[in-house]
């Protein structure tokens, strides 16, 4: 299949092919997750937020809630590494938190494989070239999370992005899901959101003062 007609057409097709098999066999795996969540955080048991899709248009994504609302005195929220539960650790590091994402996939909002949804508030500080990681589909995962994920350079983990979108094929895709769960199973902890490094617009702020760049590892997604 030729990369122009895999992008048009073929993609959405294989995305459907596997995320409706893949989301029927782990339905009863999500139901226990979500009541297992409910017991220890309560409602609401899905996590859902404002996430830059295909042109970066906004979408809503969905993921298993991980965190507590515990607040201080003054009614604010605690840190997110004190709101973050041991289980919430244990589905972040297993991706298990992110199976709800299946739903986005069939929506059409998302696809199997393409560069991660970030922030909203990141838009203005990607370079030119880095906005063609909006080009395509936001992915469940990616070039850049199999080469390093979070412990990669922003300005790395960008640039895996853009050369994800350049050489899209099925066999591509087909090597990142296969690749996609040894990284997973590498996985020696996670942060909450925010918390382990300097979000991108903090970063390229940092960038544009010093005339620096950065090559601090590490990001959410």
């Amino acid at each position: 299949m030729s990369a122009n007609l895999y992008r048009r057409w073929g993609k959405r097709i294989f995305d459907l092919a596997l995320t409706i098999p893949i989301l029927i066999i782990s339905a009863p795996l999500i139901v226990i997750i979500a009541v297992i969540v409910h017991k220890k955080l309560g409602s609401p048991v899905l996590f859902s937020q404002q996430r830059p899709g295909l042109n970066s248009e906004p979408f809503t994504i969905y993921k298993i809630r991980t965190m507590t609302d515990d607040r201080d005195p003054n009614g604010m929220p605690l840190p997110d590494s004190e709101r973050l539960t041991p289980f919430g650790k244990f589905l972040r590091i297993t991706s298990l938190d992110e199976l709800p994402e299946l739903l986005n996939i069939i929506k059409g909002d998302m696809s199997l494989v393409g560069p991660r949804p970030l922030f909203m508030e990141y838009l203005p500080d990607y370079t030119e070239n880095e906005r063609i990681r909006h080009s395509v589909r936001p992915g469940l995962t990616g070039l850049s999370q199999i080469t390093g994920g979070r412990e990669l350079p922003w300005n790395q983990s960008l640039e895996l992005d853009v050369k994800y979108v350049q050489r899209m094929s099925l066999w591509l895709d087909l090597l990142i899901i296969v690749k996609t769960i040894p990284s997973i199973l590498k996985r020696k902890d996670v942060g909450p959101t925010g918390t382990r490094y300097p979000p991108l617009h903090i970063e390229r702020s940092l960038e544009r003062e010093t005339g620096d760049i950065r090559i601090t590892g590490g990001h959410d997604d």
